[in-house]
């Protein structure tokens, strides 16, 4: 059943405009009359990266999140800060760079909004695969350079997933749905299949 309200904005304020994010505060008309304040965080989006090899094994990075204080398992992934730049190119950067290989067969696994109820952040998870070794750039001195990279093979990763191990929201989704996928690989969508969450208010707002 479809709602008929369409939630009209009646102000907006700027409260802060960082490198990464920006938040702004809606004040929002609710459906029967009433105003209510909504923060938004503003994101530029982000692209990550589900690398498989020829047996089915998930490139893993193991990195420092300081938001929570550890190392977290996750995807190889970057946000989307070069303007107008394809986020597939992104993809290939980010998996090189954070990974060390490159990949000749690309698809879209799926996209995720991770935090709708405050942030118009979306991400779309690549499905990378025939990849090849190349090699990390030199990582710099940022928590890159203490990341770690490991293959897991499919069945292990659904289980640090079910396990808690893997906790980071776009990973998690991404592991489960690779393992859904396995069976039905063509079920993919093509590298430039459309995007309607992508984020644009950030970008606009730098441009």
């Amino acid at each position: 059943m479809n709602g008929r309200h369409d939630f009209p904005v009646q102000d907006t304020t700027d409260v802060y405009s960082g490198r990464v994010m920006a938040l702004r505060s809606d004040e929002v008309v609710m459906p029967g009359g009433r105003v209510a304040t909504r923060e938004i965080l503003e994101h530029p989006g982000a692209v990550a990266i589900a690398a498989l090899d020829a047996d089915d094994r998930i490139m893993m990075i193991h990195q420092y999140r300081h938001a929570v204080r550890r190392r977290l398992w996750e995807l190889p992934a970057g946000l989307l800060d070069v303007d107008g730049e394809d986020p597939l190119l992104t993809a290939r950067r980010e998996l090189a760079e954070e990974a060390g290989i490159a990949a000749d067969e690309w698809s879209v696994l799926l996209d995720v909004v991770p935090s709708p109820g405050f942030s118009d952040e979306s991400v779309r998870v690549y499905l990378a695969r025939g990849v090849t070794e190349v090699g990390r750039p030199d990582p710099g001195d940022d928590e890159e350079a203490d990341l770690t990279v490991k293959w897991v093979s499919m069945p292990v990763a659904v289980r640090m997933v079910l396990a808690g191990t893997i906790v980071n929201a776009v990973t998690v989704a991404a592991v489960l749905a690779a393992h859904t996928l396995a069976g039905a690989p063509a079920a993919a969508r093509a590298a430039d299949a459309p995007w309607p969450d992508r984020p644009t208010r950030f970008a606009e707002r730098n441009a």
